[in-house]
């Protein structure tokens, strides 16, 4: 079993180096590099599914006899999670905008 300090840094690493990618594709498409764009997005999906996973994990040990307490840094990590889903899906919406 994974600890839950491993756990909530491997979210917060995974999906702070999606939004990170996410804002790179952006920036490429700025500059109409729209195939380098389209291939930051699906890196930054890579980091994502990994902290995705990870967000899973905790949850089916909650869900079973490993409890976890709620800790200030736990829903920092999914405030992480949450916050480079949805760059993720704007920076797809965007993208499509400087394709035009």
């Amino acid at each position: 079993m994974i600890t839950l300090e491993d756990a909530v840094m491997d979210i917060i690493v995974n999906a702070g180096q999606s939004r990170s990618l996410c804002f790179e594709a952006l920036h490429a498409a700025r500059k109409g590099k729209i195939d380098e764009a389209k291939y930051l997005l699906k890196e930054a999906d890579a980091y994502a599914r990994k902290a995705h996973h990870m967000q899973t994990q905790l949850i089916e040990q909650d869900a079973g006899e490993a409890r976890q307490p709620m800790t200030l840094i736990m829903v920092h990590a999914q405030d992480h999670l949450m916050t480079s889903l949805l760059a993720r899906e704007l920076s797809e919406e965007i993208i499509h905008l400087y394709q035009r």
